[in-house]
């Protein structure tokens, strides 16, 4: 990968991990990904680190229907579960895939240049 894709993916990845919404499995991900730059393990974990992204982005019809469903009601508030799914039916409605939180926003940055990240 190009000097410019890996400072880009650096930076998100230090977004990621500084994010609020950025789960743990996630951010210890992101943390191991970024302690093997520069390493012979780098490529390992380049890929270990872009499937575990691939897997925890939320599509926009699961955060609908988490944010309606009893379990997603007891985990957010009955108020921010609603608010979160009419704002996710918003983004839905313009077109958009993902969760527009900024865990998401960052992996989804990061999933975009996936193919300049995988080809070195």
């Amino acid at each position: 990968m190009t000097k410019q894709t890996l400072d880009f993916l650096v930076e998100k990845t230090h977004e990621l991990i500084n994010a609020p919404t950025c789960n743990s499995e996630t951010r210890a991900s992101a943390q191991r990904w970024l302690d093997a730059v520069g390493t012979a393990q780098q490529a390992a974990e380049t890929s270990a680190y872009i499937a575990a992204l691939e897997g925890d982005i939320m599509p926009i019809e699961q955060l609908i229907a988490f944010s309606q469903s009893e379990e997603g009601v007891a985990y957010f508030g009955a108020d921010a579960a609603a608010g979160i799914a009419a704002h996710a039916k918003e983004i839905q409605q313009a077109g958009g895939r993902y969760c527009d939180c900024p865990a998401c926003l960052a992996v989804a940055a990061i999933l975009e240049k996936k193919s300049d990240i995988i080809s070195a």
